[in-house]
């Protein structure tokens, strides 16, 4: 058997894993010292609700190095075969230490993929993967494709404040009150080296949407994998943005409106919305 593993920053809700027959690491979140699993006792609708009412910055971890090597070892144990697909190495140490794990257990039938990429690009790897799996392909197809398609993930996302860039010691305070009263909205895009990168910066939400729409014309979208929109918290600016795109001729689903988790909504902040995809 084919075992497909990742974790929890592909923002998949706990139902959606359960359907893929995806396995999931959960990230710690920890809000003034408490610590939370994301999606075990912190739902994407607690972690935004805390981010706004609590005064310090949250932390957000990879997950415990034991909870890896209990699924690793499992796995091995079963004689399964296993493809786990971590979250970006530009984000967190995370696939560092199960490559370390896999070695420590000698589990050769483990492939451990990089993805450079996270949240709704995380998610789309995750769905081939799966896709893969069901098709029936070995654990070795199945990361030769995720290695061979993980450059083309596109992800840009338009940040609706900047608050958090600024609480989380990434803009000054000059830059932050100027942004904020210029209504300055950052684009952030996650470059195929695994990086945030910020190519652009808009005056107000809707040009940040005639951004994210122009480089999805020049950048088109490979239509035999998902299109997706993503919002952090507030839908409504992911609403608007799906609207927009669909008025354009890409008829997105409305399930494809997502919610971005703890690992990339800690930095971006509420009512920020992207689109995610695998460029043709």
């Amino acid at each position: 058997m084919v075992r497909i593993i990742c974790d929890s920053a592909a923002d998949l809700e706990p139902s959606e894993y359960e359907n893929l027959n995806v396995e999931c690491i959960p990230l710690w979140v920890s809000f003034d010292g408490v610590e939370y699993r994301e999606n075990e006792d912190l739902s994407k609708e607690l972690f935004y609700e805390k981010l706004k009412t609590t005064k310090g910055f949250p932390k957000t971890s990879q997950a415990s190095p034991y909870d890896v090597e209990c699924l690793l070892r499992d796995a091995m144990d079963a004689g399964d075969e296993c493809v786990f697909i971590c979250l970006s190495s530009g984000f967190s140490g995370f696939y560092q230490s199960v490559r370390m794990i896999k070695e420590e257990l000698e589990y050769d039938a483990c492939y451990v993929i990089d993805s450079l990429t996270g949240t709704g690009g995380l998610r789309l790897l995750v769905e081939y993967a799966a896709r893969l799996r069901d098709e029936g392909r070995s654990a070795g197809e199945i990361a030769e494709a995720i290695e061979a398609i993980k450059g083309r993930v596109i992800i840009y996302a338009c940040m609706d404040t900047l608050e958090y860039l600024h609480r989380g010691g990434r803009l000054g305070g000059f830059a932050y009150r100027v942004g904020s009263v210029a209504n300055v909205k950052p684009i952030l895009f996650i470059s195929h080296e695994g990086y945030c990168e910020i190519p652009a910066k808009s005056i107000g939400m809707r040009r940040g949407m005639d951004y994210m729409a122009k480089r999805l014309e020049e950048h088109p979208h490979d239509e035999s994998h998902p299109l997706y929109v993503m919002y952090t918290g507030d839908r409504s600016n992911g609403v608007k943005f799906w609207e927009r795109l669909n008025g354009l001729g890409y008829n997105i689903p409305p399930e494809r409106i997502i919610n971005v988790g703890a690992a990339i909504g800690a930095h971006v902040g509420p009512g920020a919305c992207g689109l995610c995809y695998i460029e043709k």
